[in-house]
């Protein structure tokens, strides 16, 4: 009990516990002393105490945006009156080189964004393409995904080639195989989909896509921040994501991937102070001595330091605990919440995958004998904070929880939604 209330007291300090973690090896745990406090409900009920969020309301909608622990917000503050302070708004050198190591890639690699959609626009535009080249996308697209990709289909004449997932990795993995043509130039897909919280294998289907030829471009929003993130072991090409959902960063703060095999690839359309080698308008004409050698240059211009101090006081909030012991509770929580709605078989269709596999932090259902509208807002008003999903005609309703839910809260949920949908 001790060693656990001091774990937790540094938690909230963003104190480095060495012996626990380090950014260098984000995932490895280096104790196992630590093993016996750091697991059950007791941990994470105490572990709940470092997040704001009130009593009085079961928030179960991290999907859509995760809040913040205490840790974060200090970060964040401190950071703004410094910088009002002294005036100095900062590099953001140090905490770049920290994002970067939180899901284990190369500091050149990543370029700091304000949200996925911003990441996406990049690499949709930035990719080589030309009218008639092919791009595989779902028909479970955010739509942060689906309207840049639409946009370029539009003006460009590219081809978009959209699929119903299956219920499988092995299946999934299988059709997308099967839709890929000569002209198949890019594979854009989530991670995670934000509809049935459906996970693709994206590993398995980035090794064939770099064996063909074809572009890896992962909408990476559900991705961070659940998984024990390893974007190189992972293998694909582009990959987006924010820290303002499952990482439980500041709102506005994201990155994306860009694999340095690739970089020079990928064109910069938006660029400015940072982006460049150097330029010379007196040159006749006009010189601009090219773009500097990382995915720095899709970041251009001023960054908001306390902005990225915030995300970085989340990612180490991450690390200290222990990605790996993230997931694995995420996963639980996950299952937990599966096997009670299962449980409810007359009264609503679960629309999420049954294969462990291919979930992680998401589960949607649609009711049977009423209208899911209804039924979300006589839940909500039972003091639940969920998401419909009209997206992609499902017509139902999402459930997300992350390591601040507990399994007391999502029994409440069940029981709640039990009496709703009587």
């Amino acid at each position: 009990m001790t060693s656990r209330r001091l774990f937790l007291q540094k938690l909230s300090a963003g104190v480095a516990i060495p012996s626990l973690v380090s950014f260098n090896s984000p995932t490895q745990v280096t104790s196992k002393s630590i093993n016996h406090f750091l697991q059950g409900e007791a941990f994470w009920g105490d572990l709940r105490k470092k997040f704001p969020l009130q009593n009085n309301r079961v928030y179960l909608n991290n999907g859509t945006f995760g809040p913040s622990p205490t840790v974060v917000l200090e970060a964040l503050q401190n950071s703004f009156v410094e910088t009002n302070i002294s005036g100095e708004y900062g590099h953001i050198g140090s905490e770049r080189e920290k994002l970067a190591a939180f899901v284990g890639i190369k500091t050149s690699e990543i370029s700091l964004t304000h949200n996925t959609t911003e990441g996406i626009n990049i690499m949709v535009w930035g990719l080589p393409l030309q009218a008639g080249d092919e791009v595989i996308i779902t028909f479970h697209e955010h739509v942060g995904n689906a309207l840049p990709w639409l946009n370029r289909a539009k003006l460009h004449g590219i081809v978009l080639k959209p699929f119903e997932p299956k219920a499988t990795q092995a299946e999934n993995l299988d059709l997308i195989k099967s839709l890929v043509t000569s002209k198949t130039k890019v594979i854009a897909i989530p991670h995670v989909t934000c509809t049935a919280g459906l996970v693709f294998p994206i590993k398995e289907i980035s090794a064939f896509a770099r064996s063909k030829g074809i572009f890896t471009a992962i909408d990476g929003a559900h991705g961070a921040g659940t998984f024990d993130l390893n974007l190189k072991e992972l293998g694909c090409d582009l990959y987006a994501s924010s820290y303002h959902k499952w990482v439980l960063g500041p709102n506005g703060t994201g990155f994306l991937y860009v694999g340095e095999e690739i970089l020079e690839q990928i064109q910069a359309y938006q660029v400015g102070a940072y982006s460049d080698l150097g330029w010379d308008m007196h040159q006749n004409p006009p010189e601009f001595k090219g773009y500097v050698p990382t995915a720095h240059r899709f970041d251009y211009g001023s960054q908001s330091l306390p902005m990225i101090r915030g995300a970085v006081a989340a990612a180490n909030f991450h690390v200290e605990i222990g990605k790996g012991r993230i997931e694995s509770r995420v996963r639980e929580l996950n299952q937990y919440l599966f096997e009670g709605l299962a449980e409810m078989d007359s009264q609503l269709d679960i629309l999420s995958p049954q294969e462990q596999e291919s979930r992680i932090s998401m589960v949607t259902f649609k009711p049977k004998n009423m209208d899911y509208q209804q039924a979300a807002g006589l839940i909500s008003q039972q003091g639940f904070r969920i998401r419909q999903v009209p997206e992609s005609k499902l017509d139902a309703i999402r459930i997300s929880t992350h390591i601040y839910n507990s399994k007391e809260e999502i029994d409440s949920f069940l029981e709640v939604t039990k009496n709703v949908l009587v």
